[in-house]
């Protein structure tokens, strides 16, 4: 027998990326893929934009565009609306976002939380995590009233304007939370936006005490939206989840009521996904 049928098997580890190759200097990006996720990130914001549009706005040649849309077209990623002659987003970029949903469970977990939550209240149930200083929302269970609010998934939102942002504010470690703060304008949205750090620091106090947060029509005017937070294994907060509907129906009269079966709703869902509720203060 060759002694070689005794050695034991080496294995190479399996690995994300090159040794050595963890930086993000120019020597290890490609410029022009670099051109084109601009292109397409901006399209994302700015649906419904002509070529020449794009061009100026982003100070780009027509022709560096073109060649870009073009490539992401075939993808899937960008269409073409030929009657209006202008470029959108397409269906495949749905695909794609929709399998960093599939990526953690929380998602999943979240939607019989959620559901009975619209069907206890009778509004809209939203799920929210915090992505780089905003809120992204990831799911929604819309109610069945005519008059509804409605935050498709992949909706970005400032967190000091939203039920779900304060609600992660209010339970962020100190430190973080003040650098957010500090590289962040807080944008006055109606008569009823916080726009100083200490009066949105004050609100997130009362958060903590409570349990909930309330954005009282702190975004957009006649729409009322109670949110808490949904805490991991560490008693971090991941996740927030809310209500939200028009003041005509979430009255200020109705807020303690509603926020009952809203902090229960993310007490269930941070025991669904292996987390420690933060008990209540005494």
């Amino acid at each position: 027998m060759d002694s070689q049928d005794n050695a034991p098997e080496i294995r190479r580890k399996a690995r994300g990326r090159p040794r050595g190759w963890d930086d993000k200097t120019a020597q290890n990006t490609i410029k022009s893929l670099d051109r084109a996720m601009e292109v397409f990130e901006y399209l994302s914001e700015a649906q419904g934009k002509a070529l020449t549009a794009l061009s100026d706005e982003m100070g780009q040649s027509p022709a560096t565009v073109y060649r870009i849309l073009v490539t992401l077209e075939g993808r899937g990623l960008v269409e073409f609306d030929h009657e209006e002659q202008v470029w959108h987003i397409g269906s495949r970029a749905f695909v794609i976002g929709s399998r960093f949903l599939r990526r953690t469970s929380l998602v999943d977990r979240a939607r019989p939380v959620m559901r009975k939550l619209m069907e206890a209240t009778g509004e809209t149930a939203n799920l929210g995590v915090e992505k780089e200083g905003s809120v992204l929302f990831l799911s929604q269970v819309e109610t069945h009233a005519s008059i509804r609010a409605f935050f498709p998934p992949g909706t970005l939102s400032p967190m000091h304007a939203s039920g779900i942002g304060k609600a992660l504010l209010a339970f962020m470690d100190e430190d973080r939370l003040d650098r957010l703060l500090a590289n962040v304008q807080l944008q006055t949205f109606t008569e009823r936006s916080i726009t100083t750090p200490a009066a949105l620091k004050e609100d997130l106090a009362a958060v903590r005490a409570q349990g909930f947060s309330v954005d009282n029509e702190e975004k957009n005017a006649g729409m009322r939206c109670i949110a808490a937070p949904v805490f991991d294994i560490n008693r971090e907060a991941v996740a927030g989840i809310s209500v939200s509907g028009p003041t005509s129906r979430v009255s200020e009269g109705e807020i303690e009521r509603l926020s009952r079966p809203v902090i229960e709703a993310a007490h269930q869902l941070t025991l669904a996904i292996g987390g420690r509720v933060i008990p209540p203060p005494p």
